[in-house]
């Protein structure tokens, strides 16, 4: 009995991929030694909590690579999907606005009886892009057919509709993008591409009327913070401030004082934080991780080719390209700052849980591809 377990726990362990696991724990150890470096200013509780969430999840990770991925979809397909917009009904209905937020998103849900809050948005991720991946595999070979596009067009404006209705931009683009990638990448002709972008271009003035003030002022000073120093455009010129104060080899884990009076410096800037104490060096091992992970995400995503693996993976894929790219536009203040977290970085419960379940789901991907069922 002994030696099952151990045989179990050693094939458990081999369908980790190590290059995906390495980098996930170099980002969080980072994310670990800036919120320890900073702890007077963030509070110790955010470090217990980020600890928590880091060891939680990466036992999270495990569990999901482990389980079969063809076997949770093909049975669970309508589960995930009805929960997905079911969760998020729910929020819109019942929801609260995050913590010290200006906003009124109502994005985050608290569970009964324990009290805690998290971000539904976050999680449905992993079911979106389950039941999305699933879906365009089921279509592949019609997928220029109107009529298959307008099913999954319905099937994605379901769940970005429910998060425009809660306010959350900056999410909403996110899954807006990762639908735009996961269609290119399924062989959508580029026809509708074109065709989308003139109907956006003609919606935008309507569009633009649709949302509130602050989301507006948010998108203009998001270019050009310069417009309103004192008030928007405080926090992206105060990160540029810390970034250019970390210099090369920044000012050491416990220096640094112009990330204390950056609003979400261990969020959504934590990156100016992390550039301040570790200077550019820091900052490029953190963007060297990122970019190998997701590197490696696809290089699994092709040999998953014969598969819905394949749209997993670029699904998960999509969805790190599109917060690495905005949350460090964002801290460079040259993109609109739309409250999105750097994966395994920033601090964050329901992001960093849902980022390793996602991750999960690739080792999930590499490790039941056919061929390994197969037994090649």
């Amino acid at each position: 009995m002994l030696k099952n377990i151990k045989a179990n726990l050693s094939l458990g362990i081999r369908r980790v991929d190590p290059v995906l696991l390495l980098c996930t724990v170099v980002l969080l150890g980072i994310s670990l030694l800036t919120i320890w470096g900073a702890v007077e200013n963030f509070g110790m509780s955010k470090l217990r909590m980020q600890l928590a969430m880091g060891i939680l999840g990466i036992f999270a990770t495990f569990v999901v690579a482990n389980l079969d991925y063809h076997v949770i979809l093909d049975r669970l397909f309508w589960v995930l999907l009805v929960f997905s917009a079911a969760i998020l009904a729910v929020t819109l209905g019942a929801g609260e606005t995050g913590a010290g937020m200006e906003t009124s998103n109502k994005s985050w849900l608290t569970i009964p009886v324990i009290g805690i809050a998290i971000q539904p948005s976050e999680f449905v991720k992993i079911t979106f892009i389950c039941t999305f991946s699933k879906h365009l595999w089921t279509v592949h070979d019609k997928i220029n057919h109107p009529k298959a596009l307008l099913g999954l067009m319905i099937h994605a404006g379901l769940i970005v509709g429910l998060i425009l209705l809660s306010g959350d931009l900056g999410v909403a683009l996110v899954y807006m993008v990762l639908v735009l990638i996961m269609l290119y990448c399924s062989g959508l002709h580029l026809w509708y591409f074109g065709g989308a972008a003139v109907v956006l271009v003609l919606a935008f003035p309507f569009l633009w009327d649709f949302l509130a003030g602050y989301q507006q002022d948010r998108i203009l000073v998001g270019f050009q913070p310069e417009l309103d120093p004192l008030d928007r455009g405080w926090q992206p010129l105060l990160s540029r401030q810390c970034i250019e104060n970390g210099g090369l080899l920044g000012v050491g884990l416990f220096g640094g004082g112009d990330h204390e009076q950056l609003a979400a410096s261990h969020t959504d800037f934590i990156l100016a934080s992390v550039a301040e104490k570790f200077g550019f060096v820091g900052v490029l091992l953190v963007i060297a991780a990122l970019v190998v992970m997701v590197i490696r995400i696809l290089w699994i995503a092709r040999r998953a080719r014969r598969d819905y693996g394949m749209y997993l993976c670029v699904g998960v894929a999509a969805v790190m390209v599109a917060q690495i790219l905005e949350n460090v536009g964002m801290c460079l203040g040259i993109l609109p700052v739309v409250g999105l977290t750097l994966p395994f970085v920033s601090c964050g419960g329901s992001s960093l849980l849902a980022t390793f379940m996602l991750m999960g789901i690739v080792h999930s991907v590499n490790a039941h591809r056919p061929g390994m069922r197969a037994g090649e």
